[in-house]
């Protein structure tokens, strides 16, 4: 600034000597606002995975204990569409998980059974398994979810293949039937 309080314009030297160069002012960089199509399954997945997709477990008839040969009815409960909201990246996210296929693991070294249904208690027999050998069983029941999302009413989104969680263990007993005769006349 001059003593007159005008303000000087840019100097340039005579050829050959130094010149003054003045930086740019330096702009901050732009901020760049999340899109709702930056929201990831990924993302959603890690914040859904122990509210949406419950594990759940085996039921078993008769309770706690069954019979060598005898068929022994499994089936499990609260097997219905979950449906939650979340916030990610500042947007409302819907997700919705359905259940779609059951895979059952009784325990006993024999194969697995995967089925369409969560099966039904007794009197139904919709899901059987007959132990041959007596023993402690451990039952689990793996759920396959089929997932969706939308994230700020943009629309669904279809996960691609299964989401499968597995439930908490069951405990069953397996025990042999003993035969007693006994005098028809007493």
């Amino acid at each position: 600034m001059q003593p007159d309080g005008s303000v000087p314009g840019p100097t340039r030297c005579q050829p050959g000597g130094i010149e003054r160069r003045v930086a740019p002012p330096t702009i901050p960089p732009e901020v760049v606002r999340p899109r709702p199509e930056d929201v990831t399954w990924e993302q959603i997945r890690s914040e859904t995975k122990n509210v949406l997709f419950p594990g759940l477990s085996v039921k078993v008839q008769p309770d706690g204990r069954t019979l060598v040969n005898l068929d022994t009815i499994v089936y499990t409960e609260d097997s219905k569409v979950s449906t939650t909201t979340v916030t990610l990246l500042g947007f409302p996210v819907v997700v919705e998980a359905t259940p779609i296929s059951y895979t059952w693991s009784f325990g006993d070294g024999s194969p697995a059974l995967t089925t369409s249904t969560p099966g039904k208690p007794y009197p139904s027999k919709e899901i059987t398994h007959k132990y041959m050998k007596r023993g402690d069983a451990s039952l689990t029941l793996t759920t396959n979810y089929a997932a969706r999302f939308n994230v700020a009413d943009t629309g669904w989104q279809y996960v691609n293949g299964t989401v499968p969680i597995t439930g908490p263990a069951t405990p069953l007993l397996v025990r042999e039937a003993v035969p007693v005769l006994v005098d028809p006349g007493r």
